[in-house]
């Protein structure tokens, strides 16, 4: 890819406009919940596993070994990334922990909400949710490499979709109109910039951060895939269904990293 035309652009927006574009792409994935009346159970749960597969592997491909090759390699890197990894996890625990959120599942996590509607709740489990992918996109442009920024920024993105159509759903299963389901899916997914602009920031800023906020990204993306969507997807008795999504998305998202970058 030529990336000349991107050369007087600041790496920050690069990072916050592809981390905003893949957040858009929750509401753009949420679209069919105008027109159909609803998925199977064991659908939704195979979309939830694909999303899973697909973050699982950018995980993996795009900050994994990009943090270990940045922290340049043997040993100390393997520790440096290590660590990053725990604290993006032990972060995303100590979120959850004190915010207070609810699930369409698990039911209501987190400190007392006092008076927020469900609705704010949904929109908070999900807002802690999305952070983490914004902040692995920033992060991934934010180390000047463009083709892993574009390619974390398309998996996410992809991932993405089927999640936006599984929130909206749900929403309409718990009384929401069609329109309000569509608006918060999409809302929930302007989080990602949020992110996005604090992780580009961040290590443009300083690059020794680089493998550190690739790490920290994969950690939390961790603790998103094992503690929210692989429980989600395995809940209503889908276990093989999700299992084969997650498969899937593992190997799209593989050969998009592999081509893009």
């Amino acid at each position: 890819m030529d990336l000349a035309v991107f050369k007087d652009i600041p790496i920050v927006w690069i990072g916050l406009l592809a981390s905003l574009a893949a957040g858009l792409a929750t509401g753009v994935g949420a679209l069919p919940v105008l027109f159909i009346r609803g998925l199977s159970q064991r659908v939704q749960d195979m979309l939830l596993g694909f999303g899973a597969g697909v973050m699982l592997a950018a995980t993996s491909f795009s900050l994994i070994l990009p943090g270990l090759e940045a922290a340049g390699g043997g040993a100390a890197a393997a520790f440096i990334v290590a660590a990053g990894i725990l604290l993006g996890g032990l972060f995303l625990q100590l979120t959850h922990a004190f915010a207070p959120h609810e699930h369409f599942i698990k039911g209501p996590e987190g400190a007392d909400p006092k008076d927020l509607s469900r609705v704010w709740l949904f929109i908070l489990a999900i807002t802690l949710h999305n952070f983490p992918e914004g902040l692995a996109v920033g992060v991934g442009f934010g180390g000047g490499d463009f083709q892993n920024g574009l390619s974390l920024a398309v998996g996410i993105g992809l991932q993405n979709m089927p999640e936006g159509l599984v929130v909206a759903l749900a929403l309409v299963t718990e009384k929401y109109s069609r329109l309000q389901a569509l608006g918060i899916a999409l809302v929930t997914g302007l989080v990602e910039p949020v992110g996005g602009l604090i992780g580009a920031g961040a290590v443009s800023i300083a690059q020794p951060f680089l493998p550190w906020g690739l790490a920290f990204a994969a950690g939390a993306m961790l603790y998103v895939i094992s503690n929210e969507i692989i429980p989600e997807s395995h809940r209503q008795g889908f276990e093989r269904e999700a299992t084969a999504g997650l498969m899937l998305g593992f190997v799209i998202m593989m050969v998009l990293d592999t081509t893009l970058g």
